[in-house]
Formats: structure tokens, C-alpha cells, sequence
């Protein structure tokens, strides 16, 4: 194995440890020598990888993001590629949490960051042009009237409340299980877009809807424009 490969495995091992540590922690926050006792590694290694701890924890991020972007490629019906988004943040809900609590954190505060921070929007950008792909099929498949802007909000929206309520000890005390309310949850994205029926159509009128690709690509217009990446100090 190269020096250069040896590298890369070292900082992976780096990050994975990280985020757990994050996790663990709860608090959105870790000290460089917890990390590197945890390690085994000199903390000078540490600095080898990561400029700063700020550094270190948009990392931890842009490796999210990149799983969500791996995740989106399944090639699979667009019916599986929304649950399968949806149930990621379900089954994380603490990561989803922590993770965005850091990255608000780090875009009002962090100094140097520009380039992580574009790198971040581009993958994101990339995956938000898949995911509207997929839910503008699945609408269609449905002959659903709802839009896809409206549609991923729904998907955000419910993910992202879903992930507090399960992050909740007062839910898993008092209300119910967590993985029947994931399936739940699941079902009700994948179901919402059906109350969303076509209108009627007399029969000089042509039928079906516009082309996935035609959809997609209208929702795409309007998203990018909401994908702007941020001012970062």
C-alpha cells in the first residue's frame, strides 16, 4: 500500500472516530486530544489531516453529505429512492440533528473555510438535481398534481421533525417504539402525494402529465436558485 493510500485510510479512520465521538458527546463539540487518545495518534498527527478542529468537523459533514449523494444513485423505482431518503434520516435522527446544528454554526462563525464550504454546496447541489429527479417520477407515476418544490419540503419538513421526536427520550418513554413510527413516517411521504389527484380530463383534452424529465427539469430551475451557497466568514 502507498504512503499516499496509507494517508487516506488514516484520515477516514480520523473522521469515522470524530463523528462518533460528536455523537457521544451530544453536544456538538469534541477536544482534539480526546480525538487523538482515542486514536492512539500524536495530536501533531491530528494537524497532518486538519487545519483546525473547525476543518475537522465540515469534514465530518462533507462525508454526510456524500453519503446521502451515494445514496441517491441507487438505480432502483422512484418509489424506493424516497423511502430510502426519508428512513436515512429516520434511523440518524441524532446525526441529522447535530450535524446541521454544526454546519449553522460553522457558516456564521468559521474563518478559512470557503473552499470546504463551496465543495459542500456542489455535492449537495448534485444531489438535490437527483432527488428532484426522483420525486418528479414518483409524482408521476401517481398522476400527482403536487408539486416537487412542495413535495421535497414535505420530505424535509417530516424528516427533520420526525429525527427530533426520535432523538426524544420523552417519545420512546412515553408515546411509543421507535421503529413503528419510522414506518409510519415512511408510509405517510410515500402516500401524501395521492391526495394530490389529477383533475379530471374531458376527452379532447390530451391525457397524462407532462414527462419526468420535463418536470424535473422546472423544479430543477426553481431549486437551484434556492442552493445558492451561503456568505461564509
Amino acid at each position: 500500500m502507498s504512503r499516499q493510500q496509507q494517508f487516506k485510510n488514516r484520515e477516514e479512520v480520523i473522521l469515522a472516530v470524530a463523528e462518533q465521538l460528536l455523537l457521544e458527546s451530544g453536544e456538538g463539540d469534541i477536544t482534539l486530544d480526546s480525538l487523538a487518545e482515542q486514536l492512539d495518534l500524536a495530536k501533531g498527527t491530528l494537524y497532518k489531516h486538519f487545519t483546525s478542529k473547525d476543518e475537522l468537523f465540515l469534514r465530518i459533514i462533507i462525508r454526510h453529505e456524500q453519503q446521502l449523494l451515494a445514496l441517491s444513485e441507487v438505480g432502483d423505482c422512484p418509489a424506493a429512492g424516497v423511502a430510502r431518503l426519508t428512513l436515512f434520516q429516520l434511523i440518524n435522527p441524532q446525526k441529522a440533528i447535530l450535524l446541521n446544528q454544526i454546519e449553522e454554526r460553522l457558516a456564521n462563525s468559521a474563518v478559512g473555510l470557503n473552499k470546504l464550504f463551496s465543495h459542500l454546496y456542489e455535492i449537495r447541489r448534485e444531489r438535490m438535481k437527483r432527488l428532484i429527479n426522483t420525486t418528479a417520477e414518483y409524482l408521476q407515476s401517481l398522476h400527482s398534481t403536487m408539486s416537487t418544490r412542495d413535495y421535497l419540503s414535505t420530505i424535509w419538513a417530516m424528516g427533520q421533525g420526525g429525527a427530533g421526536l426520535l432523538n426524544s427520550s420523552f417519545y420512546q418513554r412515553y408515546l411509543g417504539r421507535r421503529d413503528t413510527l419510522r414506518f409510519a413516517l415512511v408510509q405517510h411521504i410515500l402516500d401524501i402525494p395521492k391526495q394530490y389527484p389529477a383533475a379530471v380530463q374531458s376527452v379532447d383534452e390530451p391525457t397524462g402529465a407532462n414527462p419526468p424529465s420535463a418536470a424535473a427539469h422546472t423544479a430543477n430551475s426553481q431549486t437551484e436558485s434556492n442552493l445558492t451557497p451561503r456568505n461564509v466568514k
